[in-house]
């Protein structure tokens, strides 16, 4: 590669197994990691 080569991959990079292209977000997974991430430190009281 040239000197414009990227120094590393992107986690969350288009094309990959966790997000192949033309995959709709889906919202409700979304919302569900969201809440139970809310929900962690709750917990920890």
């Amino acid at each position: 590669m040239g000197k414009n080569k990227p120094r590393h991959a992107e986690h969350n990079a288009k094309g990959t197994k966790k997000n192949p292209f033309g995959k709709q977000s889906d919202k409700t997974e979304l919302l569900k990691r969201m809440k139970a991430a809310a929900e962690k430190p709750k917990k920890e009281d």
